[in-house]
């Protein structure tokens, strides 16, 4: 009997089982039966009925971990948390080193947003069981809600998990789009429906990505599919729709429409803060500047909110801003480095740097159409080699100077393989490496690459500051600075300040890009930064375009930008936003002096208002 019960489960037949189980729970008691029926239950939607048997297991059993556990999900989907949370401590306590219910434990406190103890659950679970897809991909997904860089490293053995059940493969697939690999995240879900073509949270995220990658035909006609086939949508799946919707018209510049979609809809959760970074942008393009502004507001509001819950450190009196920028070395410091080998320019990466929103990923964007060059999108690669010589007790930059030839050697060594881990590394291009925050990390690079040349992108603080208050930031450290004005412009001065600082002392070999300059005259400044480059052909370069829409994923926030043509449209923005941007200007006026832009009254002047 026990056989046959089994038999039905695999095979999908719960109905079946239940009756084989109450056959034969009538002639004699047995626990094993008791639970097939209570998992027969389940899978026919009547937790209700399945609980009542967990718990009698449970109470029956009260030293089974096994039993504890099962009960302790059943509470879990029944919404009792606290209840549930009590059992799986016990079935821990009973079986500490059976990841099983570690993870069912971490799930909870995932699903009460409870993300810093799921995150330290999960990771627990990761070291009981390191090869575990399961709890790799929880404990990324815990990760990536605190922004831990560990997210990344978690689910990068993703390619050997072939046997992934349809929910995992889902989870994983939306921790890719997460982390900016959305055409992974395309593959893994064109998979998963090619076998589950109904599974409708998997179309519904596979029409976000085709949006994401730029594809907005194939993105509309699966919208159109999912509600062409699936006749009874819930409230959850048509807010998804709409929002798809709104976020389609706007890129096709319908403006009108997706704003109409966006405010009649609303948020689709109450932490929905990016569908107020959304109807911002489309109240700015229609030239509503207050109730872009009044959305901006509300999605800051909400996404610190957030944060204050998932990343408290970043909150607590006197943290920085820009951890990166507090401490600096001097003259003296560094005549303490000790003098080693390293790569030429030429063998170097090129850094392009600069305050976010200066228009680094346009000059990126320029450079990968080079055939000589290669670059990889944004990758914080110098933030984890940081880290990874924090855990060795070196400091940056104070500790530099302990770092000797073969940490060197291996730390770039170690660069080298997380760019590999990216991207497939044509070794005949040199490497543009485009990180708007590495200008913080100018002593960690120098070390490594003291022959690097450096393309410093610059554009009008103002604009800067609109630009970056407009984009929802998945890096905390950008949320957190672009909380309000006064804070993203103390962020630009001390990011700007350690910046200067730094080129005093290390004298790297950098070119200023002013975003300016290059809208205005595309063909003479990128002749300018070709020269600079040692690359005789600048032609490629204003192609970019074109070679941008060909890669179709760009894993930044300007990334339906980069796929245009050189536009003055981002030119004295801030003009339009004069009143909010009025209490940053003290905090600003320092660096419009240094890079000789004009303050707010001179170009109010010229704009004659």
């Amino acid at each position: 009997m026990i056989n046959d019960i089994l038999s039905a489960l695999q095979a999908g037949r719960p109905s079946e089982a239940e009756r084989l189980c109450r056959r034969s729970l009538a002639t004699a008691p047995n626990p094993d039966v008791t639970l097939f029926l209570a998992i027969s239950l389940q899978q026919q939607g009547r937790p209700q009925e399945a609980l009542v048997l967990y718990a009698e297991l449970a109470q029956s059993f009260p030293d089974s971990a096994l039993h504890l556990g099962n009960y302790a999900t059943a509470l879990r989907e029944a919404g009792h948390f606290d209840q549930a949370a009590q059992m799986y401590m016990r079935s821990i306590e009973l079986a500490p080193d059976n990841p099983d219910q570690v993870i069912n434990l971490g799930l909870l406190q995932l699903q009460r947003k409870d993300y810093i103890a799921a995150r330290d659950t999960l990771m627990r679970a990761h070291v009981l069981d390191p090869a575990s897809p399961e709890a790799r991909i929880h404990a990324a997904r815990a990760c990536s809600a605190c922004r831990d860089s560990r997210a990344e490293e978690l689910i990068r053995p993703w390619r050997d998990w072939t046997a992934l059940d349809d929910p995992l493969q889902l989870e994983l697939a939306d921790l890719q789009l997460v982390l900016g690999e959305a055409n992974i995240a395309r593959m893994l879900l064109e998979e998963l429906l090619a076998r589950s073509p109904g599974h409708l949270p998997a179309r519904l995220l596979l029409a976000a990505v085709y949006e994401r990658v730029n594809d907005l035909d194939a993105a509309e006609a699966l919208l159109g599919r999912i509600e062409r086939e699936h006749a009874e949508l819930d409230d959850e799946a048509r807010l998804e729709i709409a929002h798809q919707r709104a976020k389609i018209a706007l890129r096709r510049g319908q403006l009108e429409p997706s704003r109409d979609l966006l405010e009649r809809m609303g948020p689709r959760t109450p932490d929905d803060y990016a569908h107020f970074f959304i109807l911002a942008e489309v109240c700015d393009k229609l030239r509503d500047y207050p109730a872009a502004m009044r959305a901006l507001d509300e999605a800051h509001a909400r996404q610190i909110a957030e944060l204050k819950v998932n990343t408290p450190h970043r909150f607590e009196p006197g943290a920085p801003v820009l951890p990166a920028a507090v401490e600096r070395i001097g003259p003296a410091d560094y005549r303490r480095w000790p003098a080693l080998q390293s790569p030429d320019s030429a063998g170097s990466p090129i850094f392009i740097v600069g305050f976010p929103r200066s228009g680094t990923t346009l000059l990126e964007q320029m450079l990968d159409a080079h055939p000589a060059l290669q670059s990889m999108d944004e990758r914080p690669f110098f933030t984890i080699l940081s880290d990874q010589l924090a855990d060795h007790g070196i400091t940056v930059p104070q500790d530099l100077h302990r770092l000797d030839q073969y940490a060197c050697d291996e730390l770039r060594k170690g660069y080298l393989s997380l760019v590999c881990s990216k991207i497939p590394r044509r070794w005949n291009c040199q490497l543009v490496d485009k990180n708007p925050l590495n200008m913080l990390w100018l002593p960690l690079i120098h070390r490594l690459f003291p022959e690097a040349k450096f393309i410093l992108a610059l554009r009008h603080p103002c604009d800067v500051l609109v630009s970056n208050y407009m984009q929802n930031f998945r890096a905390a450290v950008l949320a957190v600075a672009c909380a309000s004005m006064e804070t993203l412009a103390s962020a630009y001065v001390t990011a700007m300040e350690c910046w200067l600082h730094d080129v005093e002392l290390f004298k790297p070999d950098v070119f200023v890009s002013r975003y300016e300059d290059l809208v205005a005259d595309p063909a003479a400044q990128t002749r300018r930064i070709a020269d600079f480059l040692g690359l005789q052909d600048a032609t490629p370069l204003l192609q970019f375009d074109r070679h941008a829409r060909g890669k179709g994923f760009i894993a930044t926030p300007s990334y339906a930008q980069v796929t245009q043509p050189v536009n003055r449209k981002g030119l004295d923005r801030w003009l339009r936003y004069r009143d909010a941007l009025a209490p940053a200007m003290p905090i600003l006026a320092p660096m419009l002096r240094h890079w000789g832009y004009p303050a707010m009254a001179e170009n109010a002047a010229a704009a004659g208002t």
